[in-house]
């Protein structure tokens, strides 16, 4: 039996409601302690709102609904208690430490969410998405999450060891029952339904690549000399004055970063400082910063000033980028004014090579379609109607059944004895186990849940 425990479920700060949660066995002897109903010969049921009072002894902390939620049918699969208060700092804190005081234990991170794991209700695939909803930045990533969270991966995953285990029953019987006579190691049939797992269990692997971008979105340095429109083009994408503006060459001497969403995919935006030798020893901190964010970046914007030919240090960012072997789309911005640039001389650093104004907002959108395209190269709507996975434990655990399968091939084809197939065999089958938490160390489980907020 586990303790009853409790925590405030919603945000800190002042809200039209806050909600404290108890979960566990004495989560009902709790609220009769602290709450009177409004009717106090109402019976206060279960799965439906009671509106009444919060008291401390003969004080009334709060006006409340309360909710009783009968296990199992629960998020926790245990008794659970809400209680609907004011939304104030103060007094939801009041309301919960009235509730500690009664018997129930603060909970930890994730420990709500953990308790149902624990008790069966969803696996560990699906707690983790429980997270990535809470985190979600976009509605593409969430509608990931979403597919998680219904047992989508859950699915795929015991399909998958169905098969594994067709696979090892053959394999005992042949080393059981040697008498038997069944000399063939495996039959045409199980073979080719472990190259259909092996296939699937590939396509997943890199399904990770799509599934990260969506999830943590692409980071997107946006590279130029000092002035050219790098701060700008950053206000004009997301629609508000977050960067400063003027015509001083070297005012962005900071690092700025702002999350946008293209269509459903998070682009993790930086304005650097203007790369340029500069005397000037904190503008030259930020010009090193802008080096560095090159290096990290899934994408660069380089931002050229169209009205003006290229100079020295336009030459020296363009081989910055070229040592670095990144990605990049080539923005020759300020085309309302004249166009005196010589274009002949970016082809061979990018394909993509666009025309705008972010002062005058032209250009814009075609540039966020290029952006789109050219980061997913249109995978991820291919792939809508199949599974992606977002998490780099399940990739780690894919990669290791994958290695495991590869190894039963070996064994196979160059005679080796039986016993090693199902060792493989084996591993391969625990390391899905470890996706779905059927198999899980401890330091796994509070790795997991650690990265959960309290009251959830």
């Amino acid at each position: 039996m586990f303790e009853t425990i409790a925590a405030i479920s919603t945000p800190r700060g002042e809200g039209g409601i806050g909600i404290i949660r108890i979960s566990g066995d004495d989560s009902f002897d709790i609220l009769n302690k602290i709450f009177k109903a409004k009717n106090p010969n109402k019976d206060l049921g279960f799965y439906k709102f009671n509106y009444g009072f919060v008291y401390e002894g003969d004080q009334i902390i709060d006006e409340a609904m309360v909710v009783r939620l009968k296990g199992p049918k629960t998020y926790t699969c245990e008794d659970v208690v809400e209680i609907n208060c004011h939304g104030g700092y103060l007094i939801t804190q009041k309301i919960l430490e009235l509730v500690l005081k009664k018997g129930a234990r603060h909970a930890e991170k994730g420990e709500f969410t953990k308790r149902a794991f624990i008790n069966g209700r969803i696996d560990l695939s699906q707690a983790e998405a429980v997270m990535d909803i809470i985190q979600g930045k976009t509605e593409k990533s969430i509608s990931l999450s979403l597919d998680q969270l219904r047992g989508d991966l859950k699915e795929k995953i015991q399909h998958l060891k169905k098969a594994l285990l067709d696979v090892t029953a053959h394999v005992n019987v042949v080393l059981d029952y040697p008498e038997e006579g069944i000399d063939d190691p495996l039959p045409a049939h199980l073979r080719s339904d472990l190259e259909d797992v092996y296939e699937e269990i590939d396509r997943l692997i890199a399904s990770y690549s799509k599934g990260k971008k969506i999830k943590e979105g692409i980071k997107t340095a946006i590279i130029g000399k000092p002035n050219v429109g790098k701060s700008t083009l950053l206000n004009s994408l997301l629609k508000e004055e977050r960067a400063i503006v003027t015509h001083v060459p070297g005012t962005t001497r900071d690092i700025i970063e702002e999350v946008i969403n293209i269509k459903g995919i998070p682009l993790v935006l930086v304005d650097t400082a203007g790369i340029r030798e500069t005397e000037d020893l904190v503008e030259n901190i930020g010009v090193e910063k802008s080096k560095e964010i090159i290096e990290k970046s899934d994408l660069i914007l380089l931002v050229l000033d169209a009205s003006t030919k290229l100079e020295k240090n336009d030459y020296e960012i363009i081989e910055l980028i070229k040592e670095n072997n990144k990605k990049v789309i080539v923005l020759l911005n300020k085309i309302d004014l004249e166009r005196k640039i010589e274009i002949e001389k970016l082809n061979e650093l990018s394909k993509d090579i666009l025309e705008i104004s972010a002062k005058e907002d032209l250009g814009i959108e075609d540039m966020e379609e290029k952006i789109y395209n050219f980061i997913l190269e249109k995978e991820v709507e291919d792939s809508s109607e199949k599974l992606i996975i977002t998490n780099i434990r399940h990739k780690s655990a894919l990669d290791k059944t994958k290695i495991a399968i590869d190894s039963i091939f070996e064994t196979i084809d160059t005679g080796m004895p039986m016993d090693l197939i199902s060792v493989d065999l084996k591993e391969a089958l625990d390391s899905l186990s470890e996706i779905t938490g059927e198999i899980s160390s401890e330091d796994i489980l509070d790795h997991v849940f650690s990265n959960f907020c309290v009251g959830k």
